[in-house]
């Protein structure tokens, strides 16, 4: 625990007690109740200010102060540096306070100017001075700060707009919007049409560890949903939560949203919108007034120093904005299919039993194995269907894994003909075998289910009706209809069938 400031009144005292009734620096210290080299301290500055004890007994307590403890000052003769400026070129990549120190002095060559350590303390003391968001060094185009405000604006539906705020960590040039909401989609959507502002990209995006945004809000490695990391990897760039609990992490996003409430929304409390839009129109004009708006003790303006700093550093923009995607987990089926929202969409045959991830958008869905693209198909809203790729089949439809046609009519025909009718007919009614495969292995389990001797009866009657789905078979054998005497199986076959492949033509 640091020692208690001692007290001018204190001070005086050991400046009687040395210089007056001439004790020795023990005594002194133990008559006072302080240490021998405090009473050291003192009586060696009141030496070097030359005061005796007279002096010393005349002179109040402030002057007292600033002749001993205050040092002088040096003289004003020396070329002073543009501090703001200096702050503001720190921000460049790779700038330091001394090549800023060796060009002041190259400037004023032949003028008095400081040394470097006087000159760093200068600065540093400067900066102090200013806002804690002005105060960090941020590099030209290295972070993006980004977080909604606190404060909504309401509409005259009853709804609110949401403000979104996005500002430059070097310049401070900012981007606001409003959003319906504050979902990931309106984070991501916001920041997009903040980069394309401010048209290009930074090093890194910071937001203040939202939970739309952070699938895991851990203190120290807090980490991105599939989603967010898809967008960062699309315009280049890494998103870096600000960590819980620290403040200097979000300086800057917090003097925005705080600029903002005040120079923007503070002027819209007694308009009235009916929509986003109308918020996001009503913005505009004042996101202009106040990126153009002097800063009070750096020199230029947000639009300026973007202008010179930021603009120049960050990276290009991609030449197509993000779409939004959505991932999904999905394992490919013996059809060499997978399911993406109840349509199936072709891969490669040989990723047959493969957990791959669906990248599914607006209007596409890419199939990825181990981060490879190995499918993309236009996104499709029918149930059921299929969106096959003839270049991901097998050969002439030859076998692949264990499955061919031919096997699955040979398993049906060891249940019964009916069976194997109803397993030929199945892959006969597709376009390719192989979209028949699931609709047939669902027909043989109904075997373990109900026995071969149901199954058999069950598909008799069913190619009866000529409805011989895994559906109909599977009614038919919930309802019990087919303990009824099956049909003939010269019946099975009707005109209207007559078309079809038959058992041969697989062989």
């Amino acid at each position: 625990m640091p020692a208690p400031r001692i007290t001018m009144r204190k001070i005086k005292d050991v400046l009687r007690l040395k210089l007056d009734a001439q004790l020795s620096h023990q005594q002194i210290a133990a008559a006072l109740g302080i240490s021998k080299g405090v009473v050291t301290k003192y009586v060696g500055l009141a030496a070097a200010a030359g005061l005796d004890w007279p002096q010393a007994r005349d002179t109040d307590e402030t002057a007292l102060e600033r002749r001993l403890l205050v040092a002088p000052e040096r003289p004003r003769d020396h070329i002073q540096p543009d501090y703001g400026r200096l702050h503001q070129e720190l921000r460049r990549k790779g700038m330091t306070l001394m090549l800023l120190w060796e060009e002041h002095r190259a400037d004023h060559a032949g003028e008095q100017t400081y040394g470097y350590t006087q000159f760093c303390e200068n600065y540093r003391r400067f900066a102090k001075q200013l806002k804690r968001s002005m105060r960090q060094v941020h590099r030209a185009g290295e972070k993006l700060f980004i977080d909604y405000a606190g404060p909504t604006i309401g509409l005259t539906d009853g709804t609110r707009a949401h403000v979104f705020v996005a500002a430059l960590g070097a310049s401070s040039y900012t981007y606001v919007c409003a959003t319906p909401r504050e979902t990931m989609t309106d984070w991501l959507e916001s920041t997009a049409r903040a980069l394309s502002f401010f048209g290009g990209v930074p090093q890194l995006i910071v937001p203040d560890n939202p939970r739309a945004l952070i699938s895991d809000a851990n203190r120290y490695e807090p980490r991105s949903n599939d989603t967010v990391l898809d967008f960062a990897r699309h315009y280049g760039t890494s998103i870096l939560p600000a960590r819980p609990y620290h403040p200097q992490d979000k300086a800057k996003a917090e003097s925005a949203v705080q600029i903002v409430e005040r120079w923007i929304m503070a002027r819209l409390r007694h308009q009235q919108f009916a929509s986003v839009h109308e918020v996001n129109a009503a913005i505009a004009p004042l996101l202009t007034r106040l990126n153009d708006k002097p800063f009070q003790k750096l020199p230029g303006t947000r639009s300026s120093t973007f202008a010179a700093i930021d603009a120049p550093a960050l990276q290009a923009l991609p030449l197509q904005r993000y779409e939004m995607a959505h991932f999904k987990t999905v394992k490919t089926h013996i059809d060499y299919h997978v399911e993406v929202e109840r349509h199936r969409y072709s891969v490669p045959h040989a990723l047959v039993g493969q957990v791959l991830e669906a990248r599914v958008t607006v209007a596409m869905v890419e199939l990825l194995h181990r981060g490879q693209r190995v499918a993309s198909h236009a996104r499709s809203s029918r149930f059921g269907g299929f969106t096959t790729v003839a270049a991901h089949m097998p050969a002439a439809h030859r076998a692949h894994m264990e499955w061919t046609p031919q096997r699955l009519i040979h398993w049906g025909a060891g249940i019964g003909p009916a069976t194997a009718e109803a397993v030929t007919r199945l892959m006969a009614e597709n376009k390719h075998p192989e979209h028949g495969y699931r609709s047939c292995l669902g027909l043989l389990s109904l075997a373990k289910r109900y026995g071969k001797v149901r199954i058999e009866a069950a598909c008799m009657l069913a190619l009866q009706l000529g409805a011989c789905q895994y559906r109909h078979v599977n009614a038919i054998l919930k309802n019990n209809r087919d303990q009824s005497t099956p049909a003939p199986a010269g019946d099975w076959v009707s005109p209207a069938h007559a078309h079809l492949r038959g058992p041969g033509y697989y062989q």
